[in-house]
């Protein structure tokens, strides 16, 4: 039986690869600190990414691995942390003549261009956590150039679903508004914003994963083109739970104040540009690849909070 390896298991993503990848027949392999069974055939396996010898381990035997880690959200841990992993990851993928298929996002992109991405946008980022993702993008984008790994690089935007874990969408709209709370939005209320839909990101990262000409390129996952802003989403959601709720928008001083108790809001002043301008990921090229369509924004907001 084909084997796969998922390092960073556990998350909103990897359970859902981990499940289609079964429908397939493909035997998986769950790698993190604490993995769990996401199948009764999974194999599990314990370790840290940042351990080069578990990582080839996890690895050994694998025809495809996934890298779907999350780490805490911390530049400096960022910094210090990420080029460990993806340089543990690549070498073991190398010396076990294995794939890759690295979930990423898309903090790398240059900031100037957030009004229309494409997988031709530039990666030029501002921000000291776009840097980290560039530095390791390019790492990979070498080993393939140089012929020693065949990798692809499968790409969200901000993502929401049915008990999603961090997710912004999730935790300061839906879950708010289901428990009689206002939402709450970061910087403007009225610009457009994209969110993929989690089954539809992992469905879509498993495909790929399964696809002979996938390889050596990146792609936008499907992504609802509506571009909803955090206004029209409260609107959406008001009328499904039959509530008159208005959004409360955080403006910058708010924000910094906040930043002085709360890491989080320390973490997320430099990525203001994702929601104070039009930020829309556009998914046409995997959709006309193979026909893989997103799920219409109100129809994933529905599924989310019936959960």
């Amino acid at each position: 039986m084909t084997l796969h390896t998922i390092l960073g298991a556990n998350g909103n993503i990897a359970r859902i690869v981990s499940n289609e990848l079964n429908l397939q027949g493909i035997k998986v392999r769950q790698f993190s600190r604490r993995p769990r069974k996401v199948n009764d055939s999974d194999e599990l396996e314990s370790g840290d990414l940042l351990d080069s010898l578990k990582v080839n381990n996890a690895v050994s035997g694998a025809e495809v691995v996934y890298l779907l880690a999350g780490i805490k959200y911390s530049s400096k841990i960022w910094e210090e942390e990420w080029p460990i992993i993806m340089r543990n990851t690549i070498e073991a993928c190398i010396s076990n003549n294995a794939k890759l298929v690295f979930f990423d996002n898309m903090y790398a992109y240059d900031p100037d261009e957030i009004g229309h991405l494409t997988e031709k946008t530039a990666l030029n980022p501002k921000s000291r956590k776009g840097l980290v993702r560039k530095e390791i993008l390019e790492m990979l984008w070498a080993e393939v150039n140089a012929g020693k790994l065949t990798a692809l690089v499968a790409r969200a935007a901000d993502f929401y679903g049915p008990n999603a874990s961090n997710s912004f969408l999730n935790e300061l709209v839906l879950k708010r508004m289901k428990n009689g709370k206002a939402p709450q939005w970061l910087y403007a209320g009225g610009k457009k914003h994209s969110f993929t839909y989690i089954p539809d990101a992992g469905k879509a990262t498993a495909f790929l994963a399964l696809q002979e000409d996938s390889y050596n390129q990146s792609w936008h996952l499907p992504t609802d083109k509506s571009y909803p802003s955090g206004n029209e989403i409260t609107s959406i959601v008001n009328k499904e739970l039959g509530t008159n709720f208005k959004l409360q928008v955080m403006p910058s001083w708010l924000v910094s104040i906040l930043g002085l108790f709360m890491s989080i809001m320390r973490e997320i002043k430099e990525l203001k540009y994702q929601t104070a301008e039009d930020y829309c990921f556009d998914s046409s090229k995997i959709e006309k690849a193979y026909g893989l369509k997103p799920t219409p924004i109100k129809d994933g907001l529905k599924e989310s909070l019936k959960a």
